[in-house]
């Protein structure tokens, strides 16, 4: 299963509470959340204190965790900094390698990150597959593409003959990341793809509920070569932890809602540093008079209630012409 001949996936059909009542021979979550496997995970995390994860299906605890402190991020940072001066200078098929080489444990493991997600979220076993899908798909593009988007590019000078450009694409340093809750895989490490092969290193605070899933992606990336170093993870609050991500970054990449996206900005802003936003919206579906019905609704189920209502795009309201309404409001409530 490997980069070159990736064969097409088949998810795996179990029922979507991997908490409920399992036949003889499943997995049960302490076959899956082991002390362990805690311990694997969470020995790069920056963090003097002690928090908590839980599983949406019960409210269980599912792991104790480091806490991190304000002080944990800067030494996370300053760590990131020495580790990012040497990886950037490592050639950029080498590190396109790395990229690869994920791509392959991800396919390869993918039962094991499923159960986290789906623990960690809530969402059935196909739509943490699409996370999964997502995942492989960046590795395997920025794997094969990044050389050819990184390497320097000649462009005619202001007096053609006698002058020449040559444009040369520099990496940014430290990327600050924040990431959400709901694709706790494509959101985290899924984003942080592009980031790693152009030669920067990140510090990562992952939402605390669901920070197993991005913390199996950093430790299957640093088995595909990547220096340990170079992907710091922080645990903790938002609101302790995430302005001092924000504050020594030197590019910030931030998921979450419109109000703290506005913080974000501004602090960037204050220092001149870049930042990337996907910001909370209020998505709205229109069905009129003439729609198939039938389809309508199929679609609007879906887009509505995809990863256990988490999607960023989901339909939260419904406008429907009001000769259709009560057809449509019988097959979607159906549905």
């Amino acid at each position: 299963m490997t980069d070159s001949q990736a064969p097409e996936q088949t998810p795996e059909k179990t029922g979507t509470n991997p908490l409920a009542p399992a036949p003889e021979g499943a997995r049960t979550v302490a076959d899956v959340v082991t002390p362990e496997l805690i311990a694997q995970l969470t020995r790069g995390v920056a963090g003097s204190g002690r928090t908590a994860n839980h599983t949406p299906f019960t409210g269980e605890k599912l792991a104790d965790l480091p806490e991190s402190t304000p002080e944990d991020v800067e030494q996370a940072y300053e760590r990131a900094r020495a580790a990012q001066s040497v990886w950037a200078q490592t050639p950029v098929r080498q590190r396109a390698a790395v990229l690869l080489r994920f791509h392959d444990l991800v396919l390869a493991r993918q039962a094991e990150v499923l159960d986290l997600i789906q623990l960690e979220t809530g969402k059935a076993r196909l739509h943490a597959h699409e996370e999964v899908q997502a995942v492989a798909v960046a590795a395997r593009h920025y794997g094969r593409k990044a050389p050819s988007y990184l390497r320097p590019k000649r462009h005619a000078g202001a007096v053609p003959t006698l002058t020449k450009v040559t444009e040369l694409r520099h990496p940014r340093g430290v990327v600050g990341q924040i990431a959400p809750w709901n694709y706790p895989l494509e959101l985290s490490v899924g984003d942080a793809l592009p980031a790693f092969v152009a030669g920067n290193a990140v510090v990562m605070k992952p939402d605390t509920e669901t920070c197993l899933t991005a913390l199996w992606a950093r430790d299957l990336l640093i088995e595909a070569g990547l220096p340990a170093d170079v992907f710091q993870v922080v645990l903790g609050e938002g609101p302790v932890i995430g302005p001092e991500v924000v504050k020594h970054a030197d590019y910030v990449s931030f998921t979450g809602s419109t109000r703290t996206g506005r913080e974000v900005a501004q602090s960037a802003a204050a220092r001149l540093v870049g930042v990337s936003l996907e910001l909370g919206g209020k998505n709205a579906m229109l069905v009129l008079e003439d729609a198939d019905l039938d389809k309508a609704a199929a679609g609007a189920v879906r887009a509505c209630f995809s990863s256990a209502g988490q999607l960023c795009i989901s339909i939260e309201r419904l406008y429907v012409h009001e000769s259709v309404a009560d057809a449509f409001v019988e097959r979607f409530a159906a549905r």
